[in-house]
């Protein structure tokens, strides 16, 4: 995707981390927005700063683990400007422990927002932009799904979030495939992040009443939130520029987008131990620290 100016985006989980810097950085290329997010404070904020630079935005509240929600979503946005080409696959939220002692609440929780929430943005937004594409000879498309790191890597206690970005990885690989194959003028990019400073590791924020837990977290789940809350709070590199990085990527035309190519010896790693069906090698042992800290507390 080359043109950016006059098309039209779409980006869930807009009002804050990755998603608000998609939303200025689309503005400053000239595009019309149609952002979402389940907070609806935060993305009163942004639409009003978008707008009073001039910016055409439209702004609406969307659970993307419901598909009617996204489907309205579509609605909207093919109401107002009758076509779709960029959408950002971007909500996402976060917690850790044991993977043993996640409650169902746990589950249904991440699996809905960041594995459903993809797939219904897929599911319903890929067919619009292959109508638009059909329409117009002219037409460009890129979908970008926000995995992680995560889904490349397993570390420990961390066990439902890697779940759900390791089928977010297969779900954005099979979709560029399947574009492939029917000759689309859609492309796909999967965002593959580390740590960065957005705001996930405070997603509880926006945890649906009826799945938080009752019960009070336990020691595992306690220490990934302060290991979570530091890590996430210390990363060396900005959502501005993920954000700068996954238009470079679109533009290019670039599937894998790594924001943090050190780690990807431990991906090489990882799948060497697969490949020569070795047991997998340790993901903490290039932070020993980390270990000792998760290990001592475990044991308290």
């Amino acid at each position: 995707m080359k043109q950016f100016s006059g098309r039209i985006a779409v980006i869930t989980g807009a009002a804050s981390g990755f998603g608000r810097e998609f939303a200025r950085i689309a503005v400053g290329y000239g595009m019309r927005l149609v952002i979402s997010d389940i907070d609806a404070a935060a993305l009163a904020l942004l639409r009003d700063e978008l707008q009073a630079g001039g910016a055409d935005v439209l702004a609406q509240v969307c659970d993307v683990s419901r598909a009617d929600d996204v489907q309205a979503l579509a609605d909207a946005a093919m109401a107002r400007h009758g076509a779709v080409h960029l959408l950002f696959n971007n909500a996402g939220v976060g917690c850790g422990g044991l993977i043993w002692e996640h409650s169902e609440a746990d589950w249904e929780w991440l699996l809905g927002v960041n594995l459903r929430g993809v797939i219904n943005g897929v599911r319903i937004f890929t067919p619009l932009m292959l109508a638009g594409a059909a329409r117009d000879p002219q037409y460009e498309g890129h979908i970008v799904n926000t995995a992680s790191i995560a889904g490349l890597l397993n570390a420990p206690n961390m066990g439902v979030y890697n779940v759900t970005k390791h089928a977010v990885m297969s779900l954005s690989e099979t979709l560029y495939h399947d574009l492939q194959l029917v000759g689309a003028a859609v492309g796909a990019s999967v965002l593959c992040p580390h740590y960065v400073p957005t705001g996930i590791h405070k997603s509880e924020r926006n945890r649906p009443q009826e799945l938080r837990n009752l019960d009070a977290p336990t020691a595992s789940q306690t220490v990934s939130r302060l290991l979570t809350d530091k890590a996430v709070r210390s990363g060396k590199l900005s959502a501005v520029q993920v954000a700068q990085a996954t238009f470079e990527a679109i533009r290019e035309k670039r599937f894998y987008i790594h924001t943090h190519p050190e780690m990807l010896d431990a991906v090489e790693g990882r799948m060497s131990d697969l490949l020569r069906q070795r047991n997998p090698r340790d993901p903490l042992a290039a932070a020993p620290q980390v270990k000792a800290l998760l290990q001592a507390r475990l044991k308290a």
